[in-house]
């Protein structure tokens, strides 16, 4: 059998999870960015372990990844027969990321502020 290192996150990598949860980005999406922000790459299985999800949220946060663009995927032979393994990585900085979050966030408190500024004008 072969050891694999798995990478569990620090209190650090918690709060920036926390963080993102609390943001608004879905709890499974968040712990994965967390995750391949914090490593160069990574399979799904390894995802699952050091983030702590389930194989079926492993694959719901990675099909958001992919439709955002955030993260690239390869396939590589497995050891034994069977299917080929995906490994995962961000495909730009998680600083980008933040920034596309943040642009994201302040056009939906713009389109709130925006419906609120109608309302006082039905009022009057």
């Amino acid at each position: 059998m072969k050891a694999e290192e798995v990478l569990y996150f620090t209190q650090k990598e918690e709060e920036f999870a926390t963080l993102l949860i609390d943001i608004g980005i879905k709890r499974n999406v968040s712990k994965v960015l967390v995750y391949l922000a914090n490593t160069d790459e990574a399979t799904s299985r390894e995802i699952e372990r050091g983030t702590d999800l389930r194989q079926p949220e492993v694959s719901i946060a990675m099909r958001y990844l992919k439709e955002k663009k955030w993260i690239n995927t390869r396939e590589s032979k497995a050891e034994s027969k069977g299917r080929p393994v995906k490994i995962y990585t961000l495909s730009k900085p998680i600083n980008e990321i933040i920034d596309v979050i943040e642009k994201n966030k302040r056009k939906e408190v713009d389109n709130q502020l925006a419906l609120i500024e109608k309302a006082r004008g039905l009022i009057s």
